[in-house]
């Protein structure tokens, strides 16, 4: 945290990506044990809710200061990519759900294109071209859709979110009037949180299952361990970490160091849930995320004439 500059939001970004690559492994035995995947989402984002509440008396200006920020990140980037990942995650494979979600960043090149009108590089569109294959190989497409058709609509459904979930967290990163990351998060919980109390029910949660245990690979382990796990570290520490490395990087940056949370996810899953992928999917894994990869490394394109042409942030000191 005492690092300055690019290698603390690099490391804040890596530390995310470990964060909410085990979110998937810990929820998925807690929804085969029968708990419905939109209370699951309700728990792990009323659970954050309510451990960063104190964060969001201390920060309650941004109530008045950002109301449109808090919105947006509340419902798109919190309670939109969780509704989505689980529903998703409880019809296909961990590893292919979080893939299908992470083409989230290749889709942030489209928002820059076609609604900001910003020049995007050859080597990014090349990027998204690649993605996209990849995709089709992970879907196996010409299997006629082996996977669950509508778990792979909520898996991009969760990538749209996912991409907006990095424009929100660089909002207002730069200037003495930018929000404190630590505040966005808190409240987006709080709005993500009561949003999802109305599309979940949570009244009709089966509380007898996180009474008793889930089986994570034939090994029972007691469901608040697990429902802790999700909330304290694949929650809380995930997002913390997270909005902070993209404050100190950019959005490309973080998102592609974000793409480790696929591979931590998909392996995690191999080693504790037994899910094996097909050789195809694995190539389609695999050309996905480099595809990203090209899209989000390549440099920015030349400005038009009479334009200024951007400098690069200095990195922003988010108090933690």
């Amino acid at each position: 945290m005492q690092a300055s500059g690019k290698n603390a939001g690099l490391g804040l970004a890596l530390v995310s990506a470990f964060a909410f690559g085990g979110s998937g492994v810990a929820a998925k035995p807690l929804i085969e044990a029968g708990l419905d995947p939109l209370h699951m989402v309700w728990l792990r984002v009323a659970g954050a809710a309510l451990v960063l509440s104190p964060l969001a008396w201390r920060h309650r200006d941004l109530l008045l200061r950002r109301p449109a920020l808090l919105a947006g990140f509340g419902l798109v980037a919190v309670a939109g990519v969780q509704a989505f990942y689980f529903a998703s995650l409880s019809r296909i494979p961990v590893g292919v759900a979080l893939l299908l979600e992470y083409l989230g960043p290749a889709l942030l090149l489209g928002y820059i294109r076609f609604v900001q009108r910003k020049p995007v590089t050859r080597g990014a569109a090349a990027g998204a071209a690649v993605a996209v294959v990849g995709l089709a190989c992970v879907v196996e497409i010409w299997a006629g859709l082996s996977l669950d058709p509508l778990g792979v609509l909520f898996g991009l459904a969760a990538a749209c979110c996912q991409a907006f979930y990095f424009v929100f967290a660089d909002q207002g990163a730069d200037g003495e009037d930018a929000p404190d990351p630590l505040g966005v998060i808190a409240y987006g919980m709080l709005i993500g949180a009561l949003v999802m109390t109305v599309l979940a029910r949570p009244w009709e949660i089966d509380w007898q299952v996180l009474g008793g245990e889930a089986s994570v690979g034939g090994t029972m382990v007691p469901a608040p361990v697990l429902l802790g796990w999700v909330v304290l570290v694949a929650t809380v520490f995930a997002y913390v970490t997270g909005v902070v490395s993209v404050r100190r990087l950019s959005p490309q940056v973080a998102g592609v160091v974000a793409f480790l949370e696929a591979v931590v996810a998909t392996v995690l899953a191999w080693i504790l849930l037994g899910e094996y992928l097909s050789t195809w999917q694995i190539v389609g894994g695999a050309l996905v995320l480099g595809g990203a990869f090209i899209a989000q490394s390549s440099r920015p394109a030349p400005q038009p004439a009479g334009e200024p042409v951007p400098v690069d942030r200095e990195p922003t000191k988010a108090p933690l």
